[in-house]
């Protein structure tokens, strides 16, 4: 429900973000000739302001509405991940349960076992190797020695800490 004000007063309970008005002044709040150039300055200048804070009050509006469907989308996605992970459990127990049509049922869940923990460690295999391959920001590092050699006396004072077994 819209009061005579203007304002939202009545309505749903949840978040709905709003902007119920801009707040601007009259553009024109002096009578033709009255107004000094300063005067017409001070009232672009303020108006400018106010219409800055506005649309600043309206990006977060929008924003706030989208942050709340990515955060309600990213949950779905999580929830669905977590469906997907514990059901594959039944697609294993299946293969299993087809495989004992041909042999005895405790041969046909070891070999899903064991194609399962062969699958497990070629995985792990792939990853350690992507993990070893991991190379120090060779970039950074040279910037940030750059970097040092620009403050006065700091070579030195490393130089002395190491001495002193402050540095490693």
């Amino acid at each position: 429900m819209v009061s005579t004000n203007g304002l939202f007063t009545d309505g749903p309970k949840d978040f709905t973000p709003r902007v119920s008005s801009i707040p601007l002044s009259d553009v024109d709040t002096t009578r033709p000739g009255e107004g000094s150039i300063g005067d017409l300055v001070s009232n672009a200048t303020s108006q400018m302001s106010s219409l800055f804070r506005a649309e600043l009050e309206l990006a977060k509006t929008e924003l706030a509405g989208e942050a709340k469907k990515g955060a309600i989308g990213g949950g779905l996605f999580g929830v669905a991940g977590v469906i997907a992970l514990y059901s594959s459990f039944f697609f294993f127990f299946f293969v299993a349960a087809l495989l004992s049509v041909w042999l005895e049922p405790w041969a046909a869940f070891l070999i899903v076992f064991l194609v399962m923990v062969l699958l497990a460690a070629v995985l792990a295999l792939f990853g350690w190797r992507k993990v070893k391959k991991i190379g120090a920001p060779k970039q950074t590092i040279e910037s940030v020695t750059e970097l040092k050699k620009l403050v006065p006396g700091q070579a030195t004072k490393k130089l002395e800490g190491r001495d002193r077994g402050l540095y490693s």
